[in-house]
Formats: C-alpha cells, sequence, structure tokens
C-alpha cells in the first residue's frame, strides 16, 4: 500500500494503486514512478465507484528532490508531496 502525503498540511492519500498520468498524451502508466511532465494518482481498485474521495491526484511533477527505497519526494507547481511505499 502506498501513502501520498503533501508537506505543509499533511492532507493526502493511500491505496494499492498508484499511477502516473501523462495529460498531454492522455496516457496512464500503472506503477510506483513519479515522472516529470506527469500527474501522480493515488487510490484505492475500486476509484469513483463508493466515494468522491477514494483517490488524489497531484498536479503535473517538476521535479525530482530525492529518491530512495521507501519514499520519493517530488515537486509539482505549487506543493511537495511524498510518496512513501
Amino acid at each position: 500500500m502506498a501513502r501520498l502525503i503533501r508537506e505543509g498540511d499533511g492532507e493526502g492519500y493511500f491505496g494499492s494503486r498508484v499511477e502516473s498520468y501523462d495529460p498531454i498524451q492522455n496516457m496512464k502508466l500503472v506503477g510506483y514512478t513519479p515522472m516529470i511532465g506527469c500527474c501522480l494518482k493515488v487510490g484505492t481498485v475500486t476509484a469513483g465507484m463508493f466515494s468522491s474521495r477514494d483517490w488524489w491526484m497531484t498536479t503535473p511533477i517538476t521535479e525530482i528532490i530525492s529518491e530512495d527505497e521507501q519514499e520519493i519526494r517530488f515537486k509539482t507547481k505549487n506543493s511537495i508531496y511524498r510518496l512513501i511505499k
């Protein structure tokens, strides 16, 4: 299970599904890898079926700040996030 946390206010979400979404090519990639230019979506496998809040998606990623086996820190246009694997 992955956890996405926005630094500053601690908001975010957790779930077993992690997707990188390329808004320019309208394409999603399933996996734990945040990519520059893509949005990152974290949620449940049944996202959208039972609740309006069962996933969280960032704005496009502008910078990967740090990365190790347990955590990736990255920056979007207006926030810094931690993805904990």
